[in-house]
């Protein structure tokens, strides 16, 4: 496998050394609008299997020549998702397979934002789907951690834990802490104003509807020592994605974004610096989203000033195999000394890169196939979930007391639990 992983920023540059220790691929060509940047990731590697340079992602053919020029067989988006139509359209001229953790983008209903959605999540890509059947080719969205990997703990639930699902609610927390600064995101402000500020999306009773950013505030108690975090619902692309492959009552998404990030976001948006047009400032044109990016400190900088934990996981209430109530929360936890001291790279980013290189390993060796336009959720979730651990970052399982949402009960396991031997078998869509 040959792939163009577009994106020498924070998830990129943390995507080099965790594919660098494995050998499912030939090569991976690590293309940035700042060719310097991308030469910079790929010096601190010192291998012959990565080269670097310069590239537009908004430009769709000059992406296309690259894919041809590289003779790659992927491209691996690892930019913000304003640039992910350019790149999807341009994997599917060229004839590449295709992997994203972010979809196209949503616009809100004109009439009615916090009640129905307008354009969703995706929807560009899913609709264009019967090309990519139709070359035989695969575009394989939203696979990062959230969404990504919770989709397949979704997947990993549905079809081992439950008999049926009431709710599947994806919930991500943390105690990180920045020294040092104010205020310090640790992941893209860019998608975080993006995902945070418009209408979140809500599955319930076979319909998407959406609220008002910030709704539904709940305490959740996350395992490995992090401990309570109020989360709210944020528009996010697993709700857009599982409700199309599991069975599910009803479908949210919670981030533990704290009190003081809240109201951060909420000045900005009174203030219209979330605006990602561009306006003149003087004889200048400038978007005031990337003017506020550009004022805040690079989160692939920040690792050497973060301490603590993420979580990012899923959880689901249901009707267990032996017909009892059972809640279960599948999560996976990243320690930023660990993954600093391990990777050099800071713990939310390094969360976020692993799982699409898990992915791209499995695409690789054909344990994972298909056509069309497809989620996490359309894969056999086993084979991800072990090849995972091989990584050496476990993921856990936490049984809950019914009714009672983030209260561990029993004790944390780790690891794939224990499932009988025909269930384990490989995807069996067509190879691409």
């Amino acid at each position: 496998m040959r792939i163009l992983l577009v994106g020498a920023g924070g998830v990129g540059s943390a995507v080099v050394p965790i594919a660098a220790r494995r050998d499912f691929f030939e090569h991976i060509v690590v293309a940035d609008f700042d060719r310097d940047r991308a030469a910079a990731v790929v010096a601190r590697i010192a291998d012959p299997r990565f080269s670097a340079i310069g590239l537009d992602a908004s430009d769709r053919a000059a992406v296309r020549a690259a894919l041809a020029e590289h003779r790659c067989d992927v491209l691996f988006n690892a930019v913000d998702p304003r640039f992910t139509m350019s790149l999807f359209e341009a994997a599917l001229d060229a004839g590449a397979g295709y992997l994203d953790m972010a979809m196209s983008l949503s616009r809100p209903h004109p009439r009615r934002p916090y009640e129905l959605p307008g354009v969703k999540l995706g929807d560009e890509q899913f609709a264009r789907g019967a090309a990519w059947r139709e070359r035989g080719g695969l575009a394989l969205v939203g696979m990062g951690v959230e969404p990504g990997l919770a989709d397949v703990f979704a997947r990993y639930a549905a079809d081992h834990l439950f008999r049926d699902i009431e709710e599947i609610g994806i919930r991500d927390g943390s105690n990180l802490v920045v020294d040092g600064y104010d205020f310090a995101p640790t992941f893209s402000i860019w998608t975080t104003i993006e995902e945070c500020l418009n209408p979140p999306v809500v599955w319930e009773d076979g319909h998407w509807h959406t609220t008002e950013p910030f709704s539904e505030p709940e305490v959740f108690d996350f395992p490995e020592g992090i401990g309570p975090v109020e989360c709210v619902n944020v528009e996010h692309e697993e709700v857009l994605l599982v409700p199309r492959y599991i069975d599910a009552r009803r479908v949210t998404f919670k981030y533990g974004l704290g009190e003081e990030f809240i109201g951060v976001l909420k000045m900005l948006r009174k203030l219209g610096l979330d605006n990602a047009g561009k306006i003149r400032v003087g004889g200048v044109e400038a978007s005031p989203r990337e003017m506020v990016a550009a004022s805040l400190p690079d989160p692939a900088t920040l690792g050497d000033r973060m301490r603590g934990k993420t979580c990012a996981g899923t959880w689901v209430k249901g009707t267990g195999p032996d017909g009892a109530p059972r809640e279960v929360y599948l999560y996976h936890v990243v320690d930023n000394e660990w993954s600093m001291r391990e990777y050099g790279c800071q713990a939310v980013v390094w969360q976020t890169a692993v799982h699409p290189v898990v992915a791209l390993e499995l695409l690789a060796t054909g344990v994972w196939s298909g056509t069309g336009v497809l989620g996490p959720e359309a894969f056999d979730a086993v084979p991800f979930l072990e090849l995972l651990n091989a990584y050496g970052s476990p993921w856990g399982m936490r049984e809950q007391a019914a009714g009672v949402t983030g209260v561990a009960r029993v004790p944390e396991v780790h690891g794939v639990p224990g499932v009988a031997e025909d269930s384990v078998a490989g995807a069996s869509l067509l190879v691409a």
